[in-house]
């Protein structure tokens, strides 16, 4: 025989059944919510890239049933925005190279080796996250024209991989000091060095950190429209959002090209998330806590 359940207990499980589902609703309300303020946006965008000029501004909101190709065949025609896209995946994907190679062997050490100073090095990381990125414009660029790296693939390179090489590798740090150490005896028993080890053992197993370092530094490259107008602000080396600054002076108020142009800088950033999504949630969570 079940044991019979009391009069407070049931009250008491009403009362949780009624509080999950409130907080459900309430859950999903707020989802809808956020759906509602970044699908929509982007479907509005896409939708009036189909457009002519005139239909965006008389029938912004309307489905474009009869859509029209002339603001594809312009943007990469006219104002060459394909050129502007190979810039853009060279510089964005040149400084997520540099930043996962620098910054995984810097993670490497700080997370795998014990050495004086290392906590002194740790603050150093965590002091350079609060300066922000204006400061250091005018040495940058000082520094580049005597180089003569500006309007150059390395001169927007180098400054973003700088930029983004602490926050690469805090969060590679973090995730490899929950690696066991009985992986990295084992390589030193199969012979290993340092280098073999970090290659074939902690990149690897690592690889749901550099996922979301490589997402994170790819989007912020790829968007820093402030250091491309600076560093690289000549037409051979424009990247795609420069080119989205040009388009309204040259063009006018042609509303439908606009749309066209962010349409194609924002479909490369969907599709990248799109293949390494599952890594990101996994190397943000896992790094955190120490195993």
């Amino acid at each position: 025989m079940q044991p019979a359940i009391s009069n407070g207990q049931q009250i008491q499980h009403t009362k949780s059944k009624r509080h999950f589902r409130f907080g459900t609703a309430f859950m999903y309300i707020i989802l809808s919510a956020w759906a509602l303020t970044t699908i929509y946006p982007m479907f509005w965008i896409i939708n009036n890239s189909f457009k002519v000029s005139r239909d965006v501004m008389n029938k912004s909101f309307s489905l474009a049933l009869d859509p029209v190709w002339i603001n594809y065949t312009t943007a990469f025609e006219r104002i060459n925005i394909g050129k502007s896209y190979i810039n853009s995946l060279i510089m964005s994907g040149g400084t997520v190279l540099f930043v996962l190679l620098l910054g995984g062997l810097a993670a490497y050490v700080l997370s795998r080796f014990t050495f004086a100073g290392k906590r002194f090095i740790y603050s150093v990381l965590y002091a350079t996250l609060l300066v922000p990125a204006f400061a250091t414009v005018v040495p940058v660029y000082e520094l580049l024209i005597k180089t003569k790296l500006v309007n150059t693939y390395w001169g927007l390179i180098l400054p973003q991989t700088a930029g983004n090489l602490t926050f690469a590798t805090l969060v590679i740090a973090g995730y490899m000091t929950t690696i066991a150490k009985e992986l990295e005896e084992a390589a030193f028993m199969d012979g290993c060095n340092r280098w073999q080890m970090f290659l074939k053992i902690f990149m690897p197993v690592s690889r749901p950190a550099f996922a979301s370092v490589s997402i994170f530094v790819f989007l912020w490259s790829y968007n820093d429209l402030f250091s491309a107008l600076i560093f690289v602000n000549k037409e051979k080396v424009r990247p795609i959002v420069a080119l989205l600054n040009e388009i309204s002076s040259q063009y006018g108020t042609d509303f439908g090209l606009m749309a066209t142009a962010v349409t194609l800088t924002v479909l490369p950033i969907l599709v990248i998330y799109l293949f390494i999504s599952k890594f990101i949630e996994k190397g943000l969570t896992e790094g955190a806590v120490k195993g």
